[in-house]
């Protein structure tokens, strides 16, 4: 049987898959029963679309596989806290629970600064299991920035040497 850390590594693997592409390294899985009905990775950048987070591709897909957008039965591992966008998408589909990797304090709408998955005033909320696999999800996004910041440096070198 799979558990919370097995399915949380096959996100975290879809996260480093979205940093080696040059995407902010989210990944997101979709589970209903003990089967994956979608998985998906940051891809912002590489489809010039500002809602192409991990989430928002694997609800997508996980309701074309369940055939439903009632994904009721289903639980969303996502590495990093959905933003509102994505918290707001959860809750429509009806997913029944959201386990996060690694909270997000500034934009987190699952309790980091907002918590849009249990928002009194709506008819659906979802359950929360935070810190699954925590350090390895924090790790993945903390070495894509420090790259990111190491490359903004080196072209502000580089452009001063012009």
């Amino acid at each position: 049987m799979f558990d919370d850390e097995y399915f949380m590594n096959e996100a975290l693997r879809l996260a480093r898959k979205a940093g080696a592409n040059g995407e902010v390294p989210i990944g997101a899985v979709i589970v209903r029963g003990q089967e994956i009905v979608g998985r998906a990775w940051n891809q912002v950048e590489m489809l010039k679309d500002g809602t192409a987070h991990a989430e928002m591709l694997a609800l997508t897909q996980a309701q074309a596989a369940v055939g439903d957008w009632r994904l009721n039965e289903c639980t969303l591992y996502v590495t990093k806290e959905p933003c509102p966008m994505c918290a707001g998408a959860s809750v429509l589909c009806r997913v029944g629970r959201v386990v996060i990797g690694v909270g997000d304090p500034k934009y987190g709408a699952a309790g980091g600064a907002v918590n849009l998955l249990q928002f009194d005033g709506w008819n659906h909320r979802c359950e929360i299991s935070n810190g699954v696999l925590e350090p390895e999800c924090k790790a993945v996004l903390q070495e894509f920035f420090r790259g990111r910041r190491a490359q903004t440096h080196e072209d502000t070198k580089t452009q001063s040497l012009e």
